[in-house]
């Protein structure tokens, strides 16, 4: 996962006035958790963050303070001005090599899904999977194939599973299906056979009707 840098600067005050006054200045009051020592406080420049919240990436942060202490770090939390949009306040949370952290990642379909080409459309459940994993496996984004999704059919969690990160949603979670319209043409293979899948198994792609017929069993 690609990390960026934050310059800080130690606050040795944490009061309601040094706050307003470090805003005022064009600066963001931050924390950071985790480790082993207490919660650090410090500011950084309010520019500093476009490049980690205004982006659909998702990267880890090396926050730096002068040039010989720095910690990675990933971002926990972040307040907003209701009226304004500007960063009031942003908690990081410390993390290390050998510990793993939960974080949600971008999804990117790969493929024209069969069905979208066939008249239908692609709809989308989720757009970030949330994994568990350590810092320096987790991916930048998670490819999801869409290519042999036909009409009717959704994608689930478990289609793109990875020994890199633990999945922490249902594994009937659905990521995208592919929806009808009214402009529907038939294809030629679309009573094709499926690929078998383990009845003890959640399948990645399944049908409405299918699914309907297993929603009734479990009632």
């Amino acid at each position: 996962m690609k990390s960026i840098t934050i310059n800080g600067s130690k606050r040795e005050s944490v009061g309601k006035k040094a706050t307003k006054a470090l805003r005022n200045a064009g600066q963001v009051p931050c924390v950071l958790y985790g480790g082993d020592a207490k919660p650090l406080h410090f500011a950084t420049e309010e520019i500093s963050f476009n490049n980690l919240v205004y982006t659909p990436d998702v990267h880890t942060v090396e926050i730096k303070f002068g040039d010989s202490e720095k910690f990675d770090a990933i971002l926990q939390d972040i307040q907003f001005h209701p009226v304004t949009d500007a960063i009031l306040h942003v908690d990081f949370y410390q993390i290390s090599d050998d510990k793993p952290i939960t974080m949600e990642i971008p999804i990117h379909t790969e493929g024209v899904a069969r069905g979208v080409k066939n008249g239908g459309v692609l709809r989308y459940n989720l757009r970030r999977l949330k994994v568990r994993g350590l810092a320096q496996e987790l991916p930048d984004y998670i490819t999801a194939n869409v290519s042999k999704l036909k009409i009717g059919q959704k994608l689930y969690v478990t289609a793109v599973a990875d020994e890199s990160y633990e999945i922490q949603h249902p594994d009937n979670t659905v990521i995208c299906q592919v929806r009808t319209s009214r402009n529907i043409v038939a294809l030629e293979d679309d009573e094709d056979d499926e690929d078998e899948v383990p009845a003890d198994e959640v399948p990645s792609t399944e049908t409405d009707d299918v699914a309907a017929v297993k929603e009734g069993e479990d009632n």
